[in-house]
């Protein structure tokens, strides 16, 4: 593959831009590993890439870890981890993403979908349609030290649900892995990264620990951690931008009520 020569430049001695001071733990998002050659959303990056984007945290002097680690460290006062997250539970992180993390020593979270295993990301319109893991899939992602959290059963909006369907998507989903692996999860991802407060606080009477977001705005929280979507464009100065950008991320003021929503979904993160 070849050189990106603005990765070159951002990695010279004498002109090597720093992350910045981060108010928020750094969370990556990326979804299935892959050829993106037929990609209408933007959130599939090949294998190649992601070693290339592994290799530039690595020389930031940053790890790679699931989030309940990354928070479990932060608590702690323990710096130099970047969160590593891949939604919807595609069945080539087996294949394509997890001897990659392997290479570089790092670890991730995955958040999978109890309600569709074995299935297909029937939720996309314009396709293409990609498998999801089967049942022993995730158990094998599981034995493999990776964490497992819940992104819901189905994949659905949360916040257009009635209360017991959203009860549902969030403590049964947590209930199935659970069973799945031995060990119940602590990490909830929001479908759509969309949420508002009553999703929220369902998430956190469900039992889980943490719930990621894309971009919460006002319910910024430990139920609504912001991440930043990984693209297969993402490379030297890009990555490090996405960096500054997350360091410099406000909070607007508080609202009750808010219904904060991730990309539109013809396009963008999923």
């Amino acid at each position: 593959m070849a050189a990106d020569p603005s990765a070159h430049r951002a990695d010279a001695p004498s002109s090597r831009p720093r992350p910045h001071t981060r108010r928020q733990p750094w969370i990556l998002t990326y979804h299935s590993v892959t050829d993106p050659g037929d990609d209408p959303y933007g959130i599939t990056v090949s294998p190649d890439r992601l070693d290339e984007q592994l290799s530039w945290l690595r020389s930031r002097r940053l790890t790679g870890v699931g989030v309940s680690e990354l928070l479990r460290a932060g608590d702690a006062g323990r710096r130099g981890l970047v969160g590593l997250t891949f939604d919807d539970g595609y069945a080539d992180f087996l294949d394509e993403a997890l001897p990659v993390l392997r290479r570089h020593g790092f670890r991730a979270t995955l958040f999978v979908l109890p309600g569709r295993p074995g299935g297909v990301n029937a939720w996309d319109p314009l396709g293409p349609r990609k498998p999801l893991l089967t049942l022993d899939g995730v158990r094998r992602v599981a034995a493999a030290g990776m964490e497992v959290g819940s992104h819901g059963l189905y994949h659905q909006d949360l916040t257009e649900l009635p209360d017991e369907e959203l009860h549902r998507e969030t403590a049964r989903s947590r209930e199935l892995i659970g069973e799945l692996t031995g060990s119940l999860p602590e990490g909830f991802c929001y479908p759509y990264g969309i949420l508002d407060r009553r999703v929220s606080e369902a998430a956190r009477s469900a039992g889980y620990g943490y719930a990621c977001a894309l971009a919460p705005g006002p319910l910024l929280s430990r139920f609504a951690l912001p991440r930043t979507h990984i693209s297969q464009a993402d490379r030297g100065v890009r990555l490090w931008a996405k960096d500054l950008r997350h360091g410099l991320r406000q909070v607007a003021a508080p609202g009750a009520g808010t219904r904060v929503a991730g990309p539109a979904r013809t396009g963008g993160a999923r």
